[in-house]
């Protein structure tokens, strides 16, 4: 049975994936529901979005494989960059300056602990 993996993935999340990776790399490698006690106690923004990804593994290992939500671990996770979403703002002179509001695709792998 450890061969059964277990994944999620929430996509088009706003924040930057820079911010979201500091929030990824500290729970890597713990056990899920370790992970969401962590997650619960971040002050970050993105650790609420990797909290509901987690939960969504969890749900997802329990329905369709029948796991029991405590023996699964974070065996991946990852935050990788999504679409960015180009505005502009006026500036001086009537120039205008961009802002760039980032995505990202985060991915959560759990495994069976054995």
């Amino acid at each position: 049975m450890a061969d059964i993996q277990v994944q999620a993935v929430s996509k088009y999340m706003m924040g930057s994936p820079l911010k979201a990776r500091r929030v990824v790399n500290a729970v890597r490698g713990m056990p899920a529901l370790q992970a969401l006690q962590v997650l619960n106690l971040m002050p970050h923004a993105a650790a609420h979005t990797v909290a509901k990804t987690v939960k969504s593994a969890v749900a997802n290992a329990e329905e369709n494989y029948g796991l029991n939500g405590e023996d699964l671990v974070i065996a991946q996770i990852w935050a990788n960059e999504g679409p960015r979403l180009k505005r502009m703002r006026f500036g001086a002179r009537g120039r205008v300056k961009p802002i760039i509001k980032r995505t990202s695709h985060i991915t959560v792998v759990l495994e069976e602990r054995a």
